[in-house]
């Protein structure tokens, strides 16, 4: 259980979403006519209790800062859109800078370096980094932040391991896994106790067992994934004195827990935490410390560039996705898809991971049907997902 939790993680950009949930979120300019009723007005720094910040004051400290840690909702386009221009503002200031990548594992590191230097196009590169079978979010949400660095010869950093040696660390443990099998990775810092705690809401919002030791085990994999992280990002400033915008999901970076907390036990305190905020997102959760700035983003019903999404939230599995859970409104929940569910074809395609749905559903044009194949207690039934016209 514990590594098909760790994979739903991943897959929800250890926040919410993930392939197949539509994202519904966009940014706004930099000066909006009208305050709307949210915590943070689309276009605006905050910091953590919501109150405005002067944002240019916020940049020049982001531009001589260590490492600035940029989250996401990973299938988000306005999270990448934000990310994009917070970077080229960073760079504006001072272009020495490396971006790291939570995307990709360190094996893959010579394909972002051939890429950087202008040696490999798109489809190259996708290629040689093996992005749909290791990331398998839609490349499109990314590649404007990956030309970007290419346009400015600025180093791609892979900051990942392995998935497999998260989940291995959820299944055995740290301490039984021999430390040539560690990929470099040191023993992480013991996390703080409102992290334990977050964990274990996450635990047990997902049905997971949540006895002792499986919950300790569920800890170090998590804390060996922001470990591994921490290190590649501290390793790169030592090295090159370059400042390094970290692109990572939300998970990894809220209330400084997470990366923030490992590079402060590698002696890199002075990270800087920043996220967007989602106008629709709960005012309760700026308390404070969930970053050390915000920026609003306005809702205005974009989806990913890639095309329609059911509104589901899945985990690949030996015969198909795992539904872990479904959009209330979503296209998946008209059609019948229930937590549970494992969706095993569609359009009678075989489904056997997260990035052969994706490609289905890039296939559907507006108005259209989409036949699924569901296993459910044991029984198959056929269930259709009705794409709206546009």
């Amino acid at each position: 259980m514990l590594p098909r939790l760790l994979a739903l993680l991943l897959l929800a950009g250890c926040a919410s979403a993930g392939p197949g949930l539509a994202s519904t979120h966009a940014p706004a300019g930099n000066e909006p006519d009208a305050q709307e009723a949210s915590c943070v007005a689309p276009g605006l720094w905050a910091d953590a209790d919501g109150k405005p910040v002067d944002g240019g004051a916020l940049l020049r400290r982001a531009a001589s800062a260590p490492a600035v840690l940029l989250g996401e909702q990973h299938d988000s386009p306005e999270h990448h859109r934000w990310q994009l221009h917070t970077l080229a503002a960073i760079h504006a200031l001072n272009p020495k800078l490396a971006v790291g990548l939570e995307m990709l594992p360190r094996r893959v590191q010579p394909a972002l370096d051939r890429w950087s230097a202008g040696v490999t196009d798109e489809s190259r590169f996708l290629k040689e980094s093996d992005w749909a079978r290791l990331w398998g979010f839609d490349p499109q949400l990314y590649l404007p932040i990956l030309h970007f660095a290419r346009m400015n010869r600025l180093p791609l950093v892979a900051l990942n391991v392995e998935r497999s040696l998260v989940a291995r660390t959820g299944k055995e443990g740290w301490s039984a896994i021999p430390a040539a099998e560690r990929e470099g990775v040191g023993d992480p810092a013991p996390p703080p106790r409102d992290y334990l705690d977050r964990l274990s809401t996450i635990m047990a919002q997902h049905g997971s067992d949540t006895s002792e030791e499986r919950f300790r085990r569920f800890v170090e994999a998590q804390s060996v994934w922001d470990r591994a992280m921490a290190e590649r990002i501290a390793a790169t400033h030592r090295e090159t004195g370059r400042t390094v915008v970290a692109i990572l999901g939300m998970g990894h970076v809220e209330n400084r827990h997470g990366v923030p907390h490992q590079l402060a036990a590698l002696g890199v305190p002075d990270s800087l935490a920043l996220l967007p905020w989602d106008e629709d997102r709960p005012c309760d959760e700026l308390n404070g410390r969930v970053a050390d700035a915000v920026f609003g983003v306005e809702q205005f019903g974009g989806t990913s560039p890639s095309g329609p999404r059911l509104g589901i939230v899945v985990e690949m599995e030996e015969g198909g996705l795992r539904v872990q859970s479904v959009q209330q409104d979503g296209i998946g929940a008209a059609a019948g898809l229930a937590p549970g569910d494992l969706v095993t074809a569609a359009a009678g395609t075989p489904l056997r991971q997260a990035t052969d749905l994706t490609e289905v559903l890039d296939r559907q044009a507006p108005g259209t049907w989409l036949p699924l194949t569901v296993l459910r207690d044991q029984d198959s039934r056929e269930l259709v997902a009705k794409f709206p016209a546009r």
